[in-house]
């Protein structure tokens, strides 16, 4: 309890060095981290999340910012050019296939190595889109970033959904929770966001007077969908993903809602992330392991995309550097990762927690550290409106509409 009356003091005090710390150029998600660091180091963690009320709550902050990033994704996008999705596919796939096999060979246990893998596939959208935001970025890159890391975080959830399929199945030979645990879980998390925007296609109507209504309008649905999928003992955020998609697609996300929820979009933020700073285990980084691990996926999140989008580059439609700058500019991953894991944890899955011990120190460095890595990607190439720093919940300059060169 006492934990509890402390966290808004907390939350004011991450917003309140995040604008100043901002004007001299630091990315405010790495200002929300390190104070929820700060206050994990000082005893106002979380419990861990086992259904309570900050990790439901994380739940639905995420679901919020994967909504929106559903309703930026152009699937015609990839029916026009597909190497877009090639490269999403191939570079997730050689993401989980290259830690699996470096932590093999750094002797980490058979047992959740996979699961490690798996979540390391994972971008992060929150960071992504506040950076973005932020610097009221708009143009090839910063669209083939959100593409992409739409991709990875699909990806992400269903290969943790297969692995911990394969877990059941091999460790008690359970094929009915091993089917439950991935196809009942994957599948309809999918159904049910379809669902919920066929539903909403249907009923919602304009036009509003403001740009408030359909905002509260689309939050109250997600916190429906987040409450009901958590009930159901599915993927919120793969639910809230596909909501978001197919709401784009039908067209029926309206445009005068406000980006990124306005100032509920902000708090949720605020919150997230740190949250994700105060869920950083301290004694899991003094062990010389947890770095070794934060090496091997630092060294695949940044080599694996760089290389890929620059070698196919040209074939899909854009600039050797363009590719170069789009894959380092994917490199943060944390709020998606922890609440995979702790979802995981949540649903009884054992390897989890010793997963989330060994990506401890890899989330703390791709969170503080990869925002700046995005904001400085963005600005070289030349998509960021530096000088005129967006006030969350405000509208961004309009992306260009995807051509089919990409």
């Amino acid at each position: 309890m006492a934990t509890l009356t402390v966290w808004p003091a907390l939350l004011w005090f991450a917003w309140w060095w995040g604008e100043r710390l901002r004007r001299r150029g630091v990315p405010r998600v790495s200002v929300y981290v390190a104070v929820g660091l700060a206050g994990s180091a000082v005893g106002f963690a979380p419990e861990p999340a086992t259904g309570g009320a900050l990790a439901l709550l994380a739940q639905f902050a995420l679901s919020l910012v994967l909504f929106e990033l559903g309703c930026r994704i152009h699937l015609g996008w990839f029916r026009h050019n597909p190497w877009v999705l090639v490269i999403g596919v191939v570079q997730s796939l050689a993401i989980f296939g290259a830690v699996y096999w470096a932590l093999g060979a750094l002797g980490v246990g058979a047992e959740w190595r996979p699961l490690v893998a798996a979540v390391a596939v994972a971008a992060s959208p929150a960071s992504l889109l506040r950076v973005t935001h932020d610097l009221r970025a708009a143009g090839q890159v910063t669209e083939r970033v959100v593409h992409l890391a739409a991709i990875q975080c699909v990806l992400a959830v269903l290969l943790v959904k297969g692995v911990a399929g394969h877990w059941y199945l091999s460790a008690a030979g359970d094929w009915t929770q091993a089917l439950l645990t991935s196809v009942y879980a994957a599948g309809l998390s999918v159904a049910l966001g379809v669902a919920l925007a066929v539903v909403v296609a249907a009923v919602v109507r304009g036009p509003f007077e403001g740009a408030t209504a359909p905002t509260v309008g689309y939050a109250l649905a997600l916190v429906w969908l987040t409450v009901v999928a958590d009930a159901l003992r599915l993927s919120p955020l793969l639910a809230a993903l596909s909501f978001g998609v197919l709401l784009r697609e039908r067209r029926v996300f309206v445009a005068n809602a406000q980006r990124d929820f306005g100032s509920l979009g902000w708090l949720l933020g605020v919150f997230l992330f740190v949250y994700v700073g105060s869920r950083m285990s301290w004694e899991a980084l003094a062990h010389s392991n947890v770095w070794a691990a934060a090496a091997v996926v630092l060294a695949a999140r940044v080599a694996i995309p760089v290389a890929l989008n620059a070698v196919l580059a040209v074939p899909s439609g854009t600039t050797v550097r363009k590719g170069a700058l789009t894959g380092v500019a994917l490199l943060p991953m944390s709020a998606m990762t922890l609440l995979l894991l702790e979802r995981s944890i949540a649903l009884g899955l054992p390897p989890a927690a010793q997963a989330l011990w060994h990506l401890t120190a890899a989330l703390l460095w791709l969170e503080l550290l990869g925002p700046w890595v995005t904001q400085w990607a963005l600005v070289a190439a030349r998509e960021a409106a530096v000088a005129r720093p967006a006030t969350p919940g405000s509208a961004p300059p309009v992306p260009p509409a995807p051509s089919s060169g990409g």
